[in-house]
């Protein structure tokens, strides 16, 4: 094991020998599930005297955060024992990861398959340091609600949901977001034909594209009203410049010997274009595309804040607010991080498909 490794492995088997240390105390019939635990978490210090697999770690990474959920709420407040195992387990959770990485880097475990567990350890020890400090803390739901609070409320919620999920995402994210990329990406093929297109109109963009969306937000609700089609413009307007000036860039990364190269051929403008600079341009625009996958969701929901029929995941969150219903809140704020999340996956996915051929595809 590597020095971190080995400083993590003692801190994760001494936090587990306290955990026992203490469960003991506070009576080991009172939290059965923690005293095991630390009973077994303990034991990995003998590590130290025979090498044991990473696997180890992962299971009592799980086992800690099994024993925390089922020993929230049995005693309070919460014992020193809880708080703990928490830290325990979020030890065996970063060795874990920390051995996990290295065996993928070293080829011993397919990265493709276990390399996804990585990440999906990593938000689990978030949701449960969040589960265990709300609940077991004692902290009013009104200021921050546990996340089974959370997912109850996403249960009970499920066609509010969906409907506020079409209006602003399907509606509004989507057209606005393929309308001012698609114009982003003709205009600066346009900019690159015209020098003075070039000159003028890119410190404009540059403008433009620092204008505050608080601003923006109520004039094209002024323009275009109250439904999608204002939210749809504000997404225009944000994800337009980020398209026009990557593209812009991306026209230009093609080097002077591959453009000699297309003047030997005789190929004209449109052939070296599309042959050429498109092409070598492609990890810019993906860039902007990925980059306005999110701005065009954040832009939609704060343009709801400023009128809009009385469904979208922005008008459901300022009326839940005000009617301290801060559960739906964050219901609607995990609808909107999983359809960002996803929708910068899939472009994320289709680069990887379409620029297959560029070194930092090849290299990943």
């Amino acid at each position: 094991m590597t020095r971190l490794q080995q400083i993590l492995a003692l801190a994760a088997g001494g936090l587990a020998l306290l955990t026992l240390l203490a469960s003991l105390m506070a009576g080991p019939a009172l939290l059965p599930a923690i005293t095991l635990f630390g009973l077994c978490g303990s034991l990995t210090l003998l590590r130290f005297l025979r090498a044991s697999t990473l696997w180890i770690d992962g299971g009592l990474a799980l086992l800690g955060g099994a024993a925390l959920l089922f020993s929230l709420g049995i005693v309070q407040p919460a014992p020193a024992a809880l708080w703990l195992a928490l830290a325990a387990a979020w030890a065996f959770a970063w060795l874990f990861v920390e051995r996990l990485s290295e065996a993928i880097a070293r080829r011993q475990v397919d990265g493709r398959l276990f390399g996804l567990l990585i990440p999906a350890l990593f938000g689990g020890a978030i949701l449960l340091a969040w589960e265990v400090i709300t609940r077991g803390g004692g902290v009013p739901t009104v200021l921050l609600p546990p996340p089974s609070m959370i997912w109850a409320r996403i249960l009970a919620s499920l066609p509010i949901l969906g409907a506020d999920f079409a209006q602003t995402f399907l509606r509004a994210v989507l057209i606005g977001y393929l309308l001012g990329c698609l114009s982003g990406y003709l205009v600066a093929i346009a900019i690159d034909r015209s020098p003075f297109l070039k000159r003028g109109l890119l410190p404009l963009g540059n403008f433009v594209s620092a204008l505050p969306i608080i601003g923006v937000a109520p004039i094209m609700v002024m323009w275009f009203g109250f439904d999608w089609q204002s939210k749809a413009a504000v997404v225009v307007v944000m994800t337009f410049f980020p398209m026009l000036v990557n593209t812009v860039a991306g026209l230009s990364a093609a080097g002077a010997m591959e453009r000699d190269l297309m003047r030997t051929y005789n190929a004209g403008y449109w052939q070296t274009l599309f042959k050429l600079r498109l092409p070598a341009a492609g990890p810019f625009i993906f860039n902007a595309l990925k980059i306005n996958s999110t701005l065009a969701l954040i832009g939609a929901i704060v343009a709801e804040f400023f009128g809009t029929p009385i469904v979208g995941m922005g008008f459901r969150i300022s009326t839940e607010v005000g009617r301290m219903n801060v559960d739906m809140v964050w219901a609607e704020i995990a609808v909107a991080a999983l359809a960002g999340s996803v929708f910068y996956g899939a472009i994320a996915l289709l680069e990887r498909a379409a620029t297959f051929w560029h070194p930092s595809v090849r290299g990943g």
